[in-house]
């Protein structure tokens, strides 16, 4: 999953949802220098991360990209999830998802001091480009997907892969819901254990 679902299935805590937004970053036992309630997040970000990667449902979705996108695809699908989420937030959350978003950008700023130089070295872009928001449009997972091509000089070829989104857009949203409801179980009592 994406940032967003990542954040989102953290709960209510700001320390485990920063934890698990940061996760990426950070290999191995490294996250143990980290206070107690990152560390769960990013044990819990591990945990969300294998359980998507060997899901039926997910890589059902990745099926239909990986003659394009090859190994990418799985990244690819995590954008268009949280596309959906973003674009059905309402059936997930009874909070606002502006004010969800812009709370989670504070409590990163609030946090600095424990924050990853990596993670205080994306924020000004994530803030200014509003990446969070941007996941509910076609438009705005192309800019994102975009960004990320680049950043593998667009060997990747990611950039297109809105086309696909948008052919086979009611298959990935039913595949999203229907993977989204296990995986939010599987959160909830991986949550429950890091207690």
């Amino acid at each position: 999953m994406n940032f967003l679902a990542h954040i989102y299935l953290s709960g209510d805590n700001d320390l485990i949802k920063i934890g698990n937004f940061m996760a990426d970053g950070i290999r191995g036992k490294h996250f143990e220098t980290f206070p107690m309630e990152i560390q769960k997040g990013i044990i819990l970000h591990r945990a969300i991360d294998t359980f998507t990667d060997a899901h039926p449902v997910f890589r059902q979705s990745t099926k239909k990209l990986h003659s394009h996108y090859h190994h990418y695809a799985g990244v690819i699908v995590d954008v268009f999830y949280d596309h959906f989420l973003a674009k059905n937030w309402t059936n997930y959350s009874n909070e606002n998802l502006e004010e969800y978003i812009q709370f989670f950008y504070k409590s990163l700023e609030d946090n600095r001091p424990i924050l990853t130089e990596r993670t205080i070295g994306i924020m000004p872009y994530m803030f200014q480009q509003n990446w969070l928001s941007s996941y509910q449009t076609i438009e705005g997972i192309n800019t994102i997907l975009t960004q990320m091509d680049s950043r593998t000089k667009n060997k990747s070829k990611m950039r297109f892969a809105t086309e696909e989104l948008q052919e086979f857009y009611t298959e990935f949203e039913n595949e999203f819901t229907k993977f989204f409801e296990d995986l939010r179980e599987h959160a909830r009592e991986k949550l429950i254990t890091l207690q």
